[in-house]
Order: structure tokens, then C-alpha cells, then sequence
């Protein structure tokens, strides 16, 4: 491969861009002990993805599982996965989308793992109590709903709640829905599978991003989306209009976005690259 590049577009914010940066250095690093070529910095023009993804010069990249179902996996193998386990809604190679709303009185204040409940204590005035639901397939998820006063809309750590549970699905229904692009498995596809089909929402809206689809929400041009687990805790440190967001609901675990390569880099080189990324901590899977 004549003059390898990378990119790490996914969560590349601008915000994060020093991270980023320092994540592929992490990586390059660990390649190059292996004896693999990889570029010293990482390639930021990468204008239409689907059209990026599938060059032939890519030595490392990241994708999502969406267009990797829609035909991507024809011209890349897959690397590894990262591990979410440091951001709400990852557990090692598995992530969630977490559904959010607007916090209004017509949203729970949270959706907090089973044991992991914020202090509902009533204070000021407010009185808040816990509702445990119970799904159809005999899980739970607990629900934190205000009956009066503001809602923090905040979740701590630890395991999530499943959809669908019957009362998320009421509280959605005839909403709209702000998503990034059709093919996103956190942004749409997910959710779409968990729930059997999106019919039920009152209308789709695209936005080409999940932070978009956190505007849309906030600014009250939609009323429901669904963002990764990682965007989501990009969104809660630097995109203020977060704040105005409450968790509802989270999809069931499936894979994080893959790290792949060219299908032209050789098989071997990619068991090489496999082995150090896993040596090194880099990926779980």
C-alpha cells in the first residue's frame, strides 16, 4: 500500500480534536512496533464517508455497522472494536443508543440503571417518585417521573434499563423523530430494531448528525432521538444544548463502531495489526 492514511471520524468533534489526535498516536505507535507503515498524522478531509471508506489506501479507519451491512464490508476488513466501557451505555465492544426528549413535563427525568438511582428525596417543593415497569420479556427499567418541578435529566453509571418497555413506547408514540442518516445503526437502525418499526412516530426528520439531532430535539423541531452512547457523553460535556435533553430509554447492546482497513491490505498484515492493537489495550475484539 503506497502511502498509507488513517482517520478517526466518528467522534472527531471539534471540541476533541487534541484527543483524537492523541488516541491515533496511541495506535499509530502500537502499529509501528508491529512493523506496520502507519501514517504520522491523521487524514481530516475526508468529504462524503461512504465514498472515504471505501478507498484503497486506507490503512485504519473507523466505521459504523450500518453501511457495513449495506455493502462497505465488500471493500474492508474490520480490525477490531474499541472498547465503551468508560462512557454510560458501554460494556467492551457493546454499545447503546440512549433515546432522548426534551425535559418537560411530558418526560421522565431519567432513565437510571436498576441500581444506580439518584436521590429522589423531595426537596424544595418537589416531589418526584420512582416507577418500576416492567417489560414484556420480564426486565425491568425505572423510570424517574416528576410530578412537579424541574427535572434534572441526568443518569449515573452502571447498567441501563431495556427497551422496549410499554411506557417508553407511549411516551414516543406520534412524536417526531430527529435522526442522523438512514443507515446509522445508533442513530435509526437500533432503535428500529428494538421496536419492530418506526411507524410509530408521527414523522422523520434527517439531520446528517447526532449532534444535530440533539438541536433539532432541544429547539423543539423534533421530540425524540436516538445518539450513541459515546456522542451522547461528547454531547453532555460540550454541546450545550444537551442540557436541555432527558434520557427516556436505551437500545439493546450491539457492537461498537468497527475499526477496519482496506480489503487491500493483506490478510496478514491485518492478523499483524489485529494482534498489536490487542496486545496494546487499543481494541477488545
Amino acid at each position: 500500500m503506497t502511502h498509507p492514511i488513517a482517520a478517526l471520524p466518528m467522534y472527531d468533534w471539534p471540541e476533541v480534536r487534541a484527543g483524537t489526535n492523541a488516541e491515533w498516536a496511541r495506535i499509530r505507535d502500537a502499529l509501528r512496533a508491529a512493523g506496520i507503515d502507519a501514517p504520522e498524522t491523521l487524514t481530516r478531509e475526508t468529504g462524503d464517508l461512504y465514498d472515504f471508506w471505501r478507498r484503497p489506501d486506507i490503512l485504519f479507519a473507523q466505521t459504523c455497522w450500518g453501511p457495513m451491512g449495506d455493502g462497505l464490508a465488500e471493500y474492508v476488513h474490520v480490525v477490531g472494536q474499541p472498547d465503551y466501557s468508560d462512557v454510560e451505555g458501554g460494556d467492551g465492544e457493546l454499545y447503546r443508543s440512549v433515546v432522548l426528549m426534551r425535559a418537560n413535563n411530558e418526560t421522565p427525568s431519567s432513565v437510571a440503571p436498576p441500581s444506580v438511582l439518584p436521590d429522589i428525596s423531595p426537596a424544595g417543593g418537589e416531589i418526584k417518585h420512582v416507577i418500576d415497569l416492567a417489560i414484556a420479556d420480564g426486565t425491568m427499567t425505572r423510570l424517574i417521573s416528576p410530578l412537579a418541578g424541574e427535572m434534572s435529566g441526568r443518569t449515573e453509571g452502571g447498567n441501563v434499563g431495556e427497551l422496549p418497555s410499554q411506557a417508553v413506547i407511549n411516551l414516543i408514540r406520534n412524536k417526531r423523530f430527529a435522526y442522523n442518516v438512514p443507515d446509522s445503526m445508533s442513530g435509526y437502525l437500533a432503535l428500529q430494531a428494538d421496536l419492530g418499526s418506526l411507524d410509530l412516530f408521527s414523522e422523520h426528520i434527517p439531520t446528517g448528525g447526532h449532534r444535530a439531532s440533539i438541536r433539532a430535539v432541544a429547539s423543539g423541531r423534533a421530540d425524540v432521538c436516538a445518539i450513541d452512547c459515546r456522542s451522547w457523553a461528547l454531547a453532555q460535556r460540550h454541546e450545550p444544548a444537551a442540557a436541555n435533553l432527558v434520557p427516556v430509554g436505551w437500545t439493546t447492546p450491539r457492537k461498537g463502531l468497527p475499526y477496519i482497513t482496506s480489503r487491500q491490505t493483506p490478510p496478514e498484515t491485518v492478523a499483524i495489526m489485529r494482534a498489536a492493537l490487542m496486545d496494546a489495550g487499543l481494541i477488545v475484539a
